[in-house]
């Protein structure tokens, strides 16, 4: 069954706006989770932009639903990931002038260095997911580097969804999600387990949700932004009726 990761960066995002203690990333934790959210996710960037090591540590300790720790592929992260031990830790790029991961970890320029931090987090009984774009020598990477998880990059889906005015049958946009169907089934032959996320929203979920075998997607603006409306908690609730609805007619 489809899972949803809630991404709540942007809650801690509103908090160091004002450089305030609140709102609390472990509450907004916390209300996910009665929302329906299968689990939850949090970047901790090497400029502590948004999530901060107290955060982390935090939500290690409360959170009672799945713990991905996004972080980008440094001695120093996978030292916070091993002594903090979440459920899993994705490996994605990291650039301090982003406003957002703007593209998928290059796997093939660095496979040793990446191996020996995926097999660093293995022995800390952490599963590694890597955060690629759906191109199949990336894809065949991140197999040989150990990874469990590859998470597809759904960020051209989602923009060419949004440039062709929401048209699901536009070409472009057919084209974008068959690249992520093609990158899904390839991450399932190769004994890997395929999610994905980024750009999703509450317009685009369901045709990737449809996707066959696609396990879980992590949302987090689009939730957050909903949630100013609506609260946290009726934000997920309303995401995850969708990507179920979706899922129960799987392509």
């Amino acid at each position: 069954m489809i899972e949803l990761g809630v991404n709540i960066d942007h809650v801690a995002t509103i908090r160091q706006a004002r450089r305030t203690y609140e709102p609390d990333p472990v509450w907004a934790a916390v209300e996910a989770h009665l929302g329906g959210a299968d689990g939850i996710t949090v970047h901790l960037r090497e400029d502590r932009r948004h999530i901060r090591d107290d955060d982390v540590r935090r939500l290690r300790e409360t959170t009672q639903i799945k713990l991905n720790l996004e972080m980008a592929s440094t001695d120093e992260m996978v030292g916070i990931a091993c002594a903090l031990n979440p459920e899993m830790a994705m490996l994605v790029p990291e650039g301090r002038h982003e406003i957002t991961t703007e593209g998928g970890l290059d796997i093939l320029g660095q496979e040793s260095r990446l191996r020996d931090q995926v097999a660093k987090l293995a022995d800390a009984g952490i599963v590694t997911s890597v955060f690629i774009d759906a191109e199949l020598p990336q894809i065949e990477a991140a197999a040989r580097i150990g990874a469990k998880v590859c998470e597809i990059h759904t960020g051209p889906y989602a923009h060419a969804f949004h440039d062709q005015g929401r048209d699901i049958e536009a070409k472009a946009v057919v084209t974008q999600l068959d690249k992520v169907r093609q990158a899904g089934a390839a991450i399932r032959q190769l004994g890997m387990r395929f999610n994905a996320g980024h750009a999703l929203n509450y317009y685009n979920v369901q045709p990737v949700a449809r996707l066959g075998g696609v396990r879980e997607l992590h949302i987090g603006h689009a939730i957050v932004s909903r949630a100013v409306f609506v609260g946290l908690r009726e934000a997920v609730r309303e995401m995850k009726q969708l990507m179920r609805q979706a899922a129960a007619h799987v392509e």
